[in-house]
């Protein structure tokens, strides 16, 4: 299961994490709560609908963590080895500060949308309804329009 799922375990952590070593850590931790959960999940939903939400429920109570004890202080680098200088690299990063300077469920909402789920999967996920995701979806590409890439 876990190799069937893991692009979308790695997804969500990345999409709340640049730093390598916290990725990994993040996985572990979704990796973990997978396996405490496994007995309880009475397939209700799909499997991967069921991954999508433990991935996420994890990255989130994490980020919340980490910003109630402080601030990291993340080693830097000298080089990126995987930096891209075209154009459609640049657009592609602007878009992911931008995304992540949303809320939580906001980015986790782009996340799933970007990875074209449906709104059905995408308000299973989340726990609303897919009108209420269409909604969101509207507000949150109007805020994205209107920010600026400094501020």
């Amino acid at each position: 299961m876990i190799r069937d799922h893991k692009s979308t375990v790695y997804t969500v952590c990345y999409m709340f994490s640049k730093d390598p070593d916290e990725v990994e850590d993040l996985f572990q931790d979704v990796l973990i709560n997978l396996w405490k959960g496994f007995d309880t999940f009475r397939g209700e939903s799909k499997v991967d609908t069921w991954i999508w939400r433990v991935s996420l429920n994890t990255c989130i109570s994490s980020d919340r963590k980490k910003k109630r004890s402080g601030e990291r202080v993340p080693l830097e680098m000298t080089a990126n080895l995987f930096q891209d200088n075209d154009s459609d690299s640049k657009q592609v990063r602007q878009l992911y500060a931008r995304i992540n300077r949303l809320g939580l469920v906001d980015r986790a909402i782009v996340l799933l949308w970007l990875e074209s789920m449906s709104y059905e999967e995408i308000a299973a996920i989340v726990g609303v309804t897919p009108a209420n995701i269409s909604v969101k979806l509207v507000r949150i590409k109007q805020q994205l329009m209107k920010m600026s890439d400094n501020s």
